[in-house]
């Protein structure tokens, strides 16, 4: 998981804590480190401080709802009033512990999160050879790792649900970008490309022209 608190020692108690009951944590300081770690990590929760240098934790928390992930938020303040509680349940917060706390109040907290994300996992998604996982945010090839950027697996997600159906780039643009994406973009082939090249030969996303793109299940032209 993911604490982020701007006081060092507060943050190690906790991270030599929750080690004592074997879950592992990684520890930013401030809110652009959360973010970069963010951005290569997929965490099962993070603990979030409100006030942290740079980035706020409210910015961190609306940062990981924006992005799709389906990461529980605990936010752990000393801001206790109920107004504050709400404003922090309102931006997408799972959970909310205030300061001082006891750490196996935390805990427990952390396993009851752990347990209802289990129970909303989505199903790990197969199909001609890739096997896809968007609980862990991993994909693999023919028994293969394969390293992909949030976008490119966001693309590829879309692919894979439609079992071989063909995806139009205007689709494609909507569902792993937002409302917000320029139509007139080449930010769907650009990222296909990159896809393609990361899933490596044989190709397996197939243009279908004029209409958009499917996962290719027989080993016909690709494009």
């Amino acid at each position: 998981m993911l604490i982020v608190e701007d006081e060092p020692l507060m943050a190690e108690a906790i991270r030599d804590g929750l080690r004592l009951e074997a879950i592992a944590a990684d520890i930013a300081g401030d809110g652009d480190t959360a973010l970069e770690l963010l951005d290569v990590n997929s965490y099962d929760i993070a603990v979030l401080d409100r006030d942290i240098p740079g980035p706020s934790g409210d910015e961190v928390a609306s940062r990981i709802v924006a992005s799709g992930r389906d990461t529980p938020i605990l936010m752990l303040t000393a801001a206790d009033r109920l107004d504050d509680k709400a404003s922090g349940f309102g931006l997408g917060a799972d959970d909310y512990l205030t300061k001082p706390f006891d750490l196996r109040e935390l805990v427990l907290r952390l396993r009851a999160l752990d347990r209802r994300r289990a129970h909303n996992r989505p199903p790990v998604r197969e199909i001609a050879g890739l096997r896809l996982d968007p609980f862990r945010r991993e994909v693999h090839r023919d028994g293969r790792y394969v390293a992909l950027t949030r976008k490119q697996f966001a693309v590829l997600d879309v692919l894979v649900a439609a079992e071989g159906g063909v995806v139009s780039a205007e689709e494609l643009l909507e569902r792993a970008w937002d409302e917000n994406a320029d139509p007139f973009t080449n930010a769907v082939r650009i990222t296909v490309s990159a896809l393609r090249k990361r899933l490596g030969e044989p190709g397996i996303i197939a243009t279908v022209a004029g209409v958009g793109y499917r996962i290719d299940t027989g080993g016909g032209d690709r494009g």
